[in-house]
C-alpha cells in the first residue's frame, strides 16, 4: 500500500513539472515572445503619451506664470526686462513684485 502512495505521489509531481516545463517552453516559444514585445510596445507607447500630456500640462503653467501669451501694458507679451532681471536675481519673488 505504501509503495502505491508514493507511485501516486511520484506521477502527480511528474505531470505537475511537465505542465510547467511546457508553460515556461512556450513563453520562450516564438510565438509568446511576440505576444510580450507586444505588450511592451503598447506599455512604451503609453508611457511617452503620459510624459507628453505632462510636459504641455507644465508647458502651459509656466506660460500662464510668465505672461507670456498675455498682452502685458507696454503692449510686448511675456516679461519685460527689468522683471527678467528681477527674476534672475531672486527665482523666488515673483516676476509681477516691483521690488
Amino acid at each position: 500500500m505504501r509503495r502505491l502512495v508514493w507511485v501516486v505521489v511520484g506521477a502527480t509531481v511528474g505531470v505537475v513539472v511537465v505542465r510547467k516545463l511546457s508553460q515556461q517552453a512556450e513563453i520562450f516559444s516564438p510565438q509568446g515572445l511576440a505576444r510580450q514585445l507586444g505588450g511592451l510596445g503598447e506599455a512604451v507607447r503609453a508611457f511617452g503619451e503620459e510624459i507628453r500630456a505632462g510636459m504641455d500640462a507644465r508647458e502651459q503653467e509656466l506660460r500662464s506664470a510668465l505672461a507670456l501669451d498675455a498682452s502685458e501694458p507696454n503692449g510686448h507679451a511675456g516679461l519685460d526686462v527689468e522683471a527678467a532681471t528681477r527674476l534672475a536675481r531672486d527665482p523666488n519673488s515673483s516676476w509681477r513684485d516691483g521690488n
